[in-house]
């Protein structure tokens, strides 16, 4: 049942998690002032890849990301968001990850996943832009697709202003507990009270939560993707090579080029010469009669967590109402529908934290800062 008692909530973060929580919240009759230090989806929602699939092997990955699915579904037509159904296949050129992705297909498909392994010329001859001769083993996901990440800011920005969402662009956020409130201490965003806080900001959620007192176990690191003019394909990732391209309406998108503990402060937003080099080679070597012709690079933020299980829900006993959306390895934004909607429903008391997802399997005691 609905806590009556949540009649004010803020949500620090306005990509494409923190969006959606914020409609979500205030369509259920809450009060939500969003705090976003630049402008909506500014930061990683902004830099991401836009890919969209519910191939998991985990029953709690798999709920989260059906549900994403389903409401990327829901949302799309609605203003200029569409959400384009295309599959989603990933192959192996070493026996060894061959054998792993023939093991995840089973574990998929116990959890109903629309999923099948091909061998080289059955993948061939469904895709043919790609070039099949040394691949061991592919799988293919059949509920999957692609969408544009500004175009869906665009949209939950609108309907969380229909929903009367107070959207605090350019604003940053300095969290604390309530001192004034004796023994019922609470949240604080810039000196103002609230019954809740959800902080979905990426790779500054750490810091941010730091300021109340909240330690995060949280990582950051730096992926890179490029755009090159090219041929129609599915969502494609190498698990071999590790690295992935999807369709674009102009041309490809593809990327990797992990960087481990990245400053989410000081960080290079370009892409590497390296990487634009080595990816277009991987783009040359994997799809047929192929030269790619990159138009534009670029780098983005993911945050990880010591188990690469991502921190859903509340976040410490000793001050309630600090709730955390963060550590999604990269899949924040394909799973941000569910996210978004699960951590207003945590709000509002009518969900219960997701065990392998919930934040206090951590030590994340809350301490009152000094003054």
């Amino acid at each position: 049942m609905t806590d009556s008692s949540v009649e004010r909530v803020a949500v620090v973060g306005g990509g494409a998690v923190g969006l959606t929580a914020a409609f979500d919240l205030a369509d259920a009759g809450v009060d939500v002032t969003l705090y976003e230090r630049d402008e909506l989806g500014s930061g990683s929602t902004n830099r991401a890849a836009g890919i969209v699939y519910d191939a998991f092997a985990e029953d709690v990955d798999v709920g989260i990301a059906e549900r994403a699915v389903e409401r990327f579904r829901d949302f799309s037509g609605e203003g200029d968001f569409r959400f384009d159904e295309v599959s989603y296949v990933w192959f192996a050129t070493d026996a060894a990850d061959a054998d792993a992705i023939r093991e995840q297909v089973s574990r998929m498909r116990h959890h109903d996943r629309d999923v099948e392994t091909l061998d080289a010329a059955e993948l061939r001859a469904a895709y043919p832009a790609l070039r099949t001769d040394d691949v061991e083993v592919a799988a293919v996901a059949r509920t999957a697709g692609t969408a544009d990440p500004a175009a869906y800011v665009d949209l939950l920005a609108s309907k969380a202003r229909t929903a009367g969402v107070d959207l605090r662009t350019g604003t940053s956020a300095d969290l604390a507990l309530d001192s004034d409130s004796g023994s019922t201490d609470g949240p604080r965003v810039n000196g103002e009270s609230y019954d809740a806080v959800v902080v979905a900001a990426g790779a500054h959620t750490k810091r941010l939560l730091a300021g109340a007192g909240v330690s995060l176990p949280l990582s950051v690191y730096r992926a890179q993707v490029l755009r090159t003019r090219g041929p129609a394909t599915p969502v494609v990732y190498d698990a071999t090579d590790e690295f992935y391209f999807r369709p674009h309406p102009r041309g490809i998108l593809a990327g990797d080029g992990v960087e481990r503990d990245v400053s989410p402060v000081d960080w290079d937003e370009t892409a590497d010469d390296d990487f634009v080099d080595a990816t277009r080679e991987r783009l040359a070597d994997r799809l047929v009669n192929f030269t790619p012709d990159v138009e534009e690079a670029w780098a983005g933020l993911c945050t990880s967590t010591p188990d690469h299980d991502p921190l859903l829900g509340p976040v410490g006993s000793v001050a309630p109402g600090w709730y955390v959306a963060a550590g999604w390895e990269g899949h924040g934004f394909m799973r941000a529908p569910a996210i978004g909607e699960h951590v207003a429903d945590l709000v509002l008391g009518d969900a219960e934290p997701i065990s392998p997802f919930d934040p206090r399997r951590f030590d994340t005691r809350t301490d009152r800062p000094q003054s």
